[in-house]
């Protein structure tokens, strides 16, 4: 069978890397003639909203997903009626604007921050007004990696924020006073099947994912059951298919949604090497129909981002554990170029290892993680 992508960027590719092993074929729709994806399958070039370049991934294609949620949902819906698309439309039509996200999660009864949408300078300060600072003001589509959002902690950012993102439909967002940035990664079959990888803490810096570090041991029970319960419900709701990621924050007991990507994840990379089935394996398998495979940890594994510039490769491959994936882009301050996966038998033997591998990857970094430290 052949898979269509739209998409060409690193999480294509990686999809496909995990599909090969399963004897599948790759064909990816970007505008990008040098997207990375094409260095590992058949890259056609042309834009997102272009129906003939679309017609003609449905016919190389037998079954089509996504790799990223900006994708037109038009192109995702014109592409379905002529090839079956997973994940399913609506799930882009929900995550692409961030009203619609939260008043779904509100619906699902899944806690999100209070939130308002603005469209005028009144607007704007009837919802500061209301919600109160600090707050968070974001761009309601095409936000990712920090962009399009500015935090209100005064009347002054206020008249910063709407002379920067006036021009743009917005959502007003309670600023969540989080002890930790927690991910729940989920896998759901055409059957209905779901399996979940455990709780993720993740650092960001620059609003710019830095470090993923599953902690199956870390939480409670009950906070896993409680994130899985808020993915199962979102995903039996869109009758969704294949890989999905929720965004959470963690407040005492309580988890907060904060955003869901309709794909594979970045904070889900460290189930390549560290999880008995990867979320790019089980993303294939689901859109197939393929039974799913065990997301089981393998010892104790993390995730560091490769930011803005290759590190030594040698020196990474000298640290026990340690895994390179760099995705064939040209360097550039804030691009990611690769990431590397490290794992240890051990949580104390995991730590030491990051501290070895976090100046060689980040050297901006602090020389700890806050992501790995034991939690509670």
């Amino acid at each position: 069978m052949t898979v269509g992508v739209l998409g060409g960027g690193q999480l294509g590719r990686m999809i496909a890397l995990a599909g090969y092993t399963l004897g599948q074929r790759f064909v990816f729709l970007d505008p990008g003639a040098e997207s990375s994806a094409g260095h590992v399958g058949n890259l056609r070039v042309g834009a997102y909203d272009d129906e003939e370049r679309l017609s003609e991934l449905a016919r190389k294609s037998d079954v089509v997903t996504y790799e990223f949620e900006n994708v037109p949902v038009g192109s995702a819906r014109f592409l379905n009626e002529l090839v079956p698309v997973y994940p399913p439309p609506a799930a882009l039509e929900v995550s692409q604007d961030r009203l619609e996200e939260k008043q779904f999660f509100e619906r699902l009864g899944i806690p999100t921050p209070a939130f308002a949408p603005v469209s005028s300078r009144e607007e704007l300060d009837a919802a500061v007004t209301r919600i109160g600072l600090p707050a968070v003001i974001k761009t309601r589509r095409f936000g990712y990696d920090g962009k399009g959002q500015m935090v209100l902690r005064t009347e002054a950012d206020v008249a910063r924020a709407w002379e920067a993102l006036g021009a743009a439909s917005l959502i007003v967002e309670g600023l969540v006073p989080f002890e930790r940035e927690l991910s729940i990664l989920a896998v759901r079959g055409k059957d209905g099947e779901t399996r979940f990888w455990p709780l993720v803490e993740n650092e960001h810096r620059d609003g710019v994912l830095r470090v993923s570090v599953p902690k199956s041991d870390a939480w409670s029970p009950e906070l896993q059951r409680r994130a899985e319960g808020h993915a199962a419900r979102v995903m039996a709701t869109l009758g969704y298919v294949g890989v999905l990621a929720i965004e959470l924050f963690m407040t005492g007991a309580e988890l907060v949604a904060n955003e869901m990507a309709p794909r594979v994840h970045n904070s889900g990379h460290w189930t390549i090497e560290g999880a008995e089935t990867s979320q790019f394996e089980n993303h294939v398998r689901a859109i197939l129909g393929l039974p799913l495979g065990s997301t089981r940890t393998v010892g104790w594994s993390a995730m560091l981002n490769v930011i803005g510039k290759l590190p030594p490769k040698a020196r990474v491959l000298a640290v026990e554990g340690a895994h390179l994936h760099a995705y064939g882009k040209d360097a550039s301050p804030g691009r990611k170029l690769g990431h590397v996966t490290v794992r240890a038998e051990s949580r104390d033997e995991l730590h030491a290892r990051i501290r070895e591998l976090a100046p060689i990857v980040d050297p901006d970094a602090p020389a700890l993680p806050k992501a790995i430290w034991p939690a509670g």
